[in-house]
């Protein structure tokens, strides 16, 4: 069996640090031993090392993505319970991503406690392994950031940098103030991402109770309208699944009333 030249091996590292290689700086010795051993030709030993190389590149990248987009731990698909809002199936919210190309929106509504939140973020898990870059917030918390980004002239400049996201995840929106500094700037947000970037967006109230956040009817009506625009909606009007815990534990486990619709607007 041959043996690399210590010489050899000394550049080889050398070499693949500079090429920034570092997967296949990591393998090389033991595969090129192994392609000794067992006599592979040229092109096998150079593919093995291309794979590894891909395959360690893909699995950093999927690292940094869903460490950036700070997710809610434990929030997967595999852990929401579709059998509380029957209408909402795992199949129908994986029926394609398609629609993160063309910046269309997700809206769910329903009282609090019903699992918006949870669904929203196990689609951002899944769509982050996937490949689609994703940014999980309070909304109150993001718009906080983009007041300070205003104060400091830099506002059109923070809502460009959020472009990178093919969708921002947008939970309790109902939460804002109605303050015209906060929702004026989530309404340059909303306006900027229109038809180019995706938004998905929680909210505890129908459309029609959103004049308490808005404190403009003209905004309030023109927010609506670029939301909804190539938009499904799912509105989740279920039972507290916090309360129904806290009562299962008391009688033991019951059906609660369900009631779910889903609409789309293309």
């Amino acid at each position: 069996m041959r043996t690399t030249d210590p010489g050899d091996a000394a550049r080889i590292e050398l070499l693949l640090a500079e090429l920034r290689l570092p997967a296949v700086k990591q393998v090389w010795a033991s595969l090129a031993t192994q392609a000794d051993k067992e006599g592979w030709p040229a092109g096998r030993f150079l593919a093995a090392l291309a794979e590894h190389e891909i395959a360690e590149r893909a699995r950093r990248r999927l690292e940094r993505h869903l460490a950036e987009a700070r997710l809610p731990p434990g929030k997967t698909l595999d852990t929401f319970d579709f059998e509380v809002v029957p209408v909402v199936s795992k199949a129908q919210v994986m029926a394609g991503d398609a629609w993160l190309n063309n910046g269309a929106n997700l809206l769910l509504f329903g009282p609090p406690g019903g699992g918006k939140s949870h669904l929203a973020a196990a689609l951002g898990f899944a769509l982050v392994e996937n490949g689609w870059r994703v940014l999980f917030t309070r909304t109150t918390d993001l718009v906080q950031r983009l007041q300070i980004a205003r104060r400091e002239l830099a506002l059109e400049a923070a809502i460009a940098k959020l472009d990178k996201y093919h969708l921002l995840i947008l939970d309790d929106l109902a939460y804002v103030t109605k303050d015209q500094a906060e929702t004026s700037v989530l309404f340059e947000l909303i306006s900027a991402r229109y038809e180019r970037k995706s938004l998905l967006i929680t909210a505890n109230q129908p459309f029609g109770e959103w004049g308490k956040i808005f404190p403009d009817q003209a905004m309030t009506v023109a927010v609506v309208d670029r939301l909804v625009h190539h938009a499904t909606i799912f509105e989740m009007n279920v039972e507290s699944y916090r309360r129904r815990t806290a009562l299962e534990r008391k009688r033991g486990r019951g059906r609660p009333p369900i009631h779910a619709t889903i609409t789309a607007n293309a």
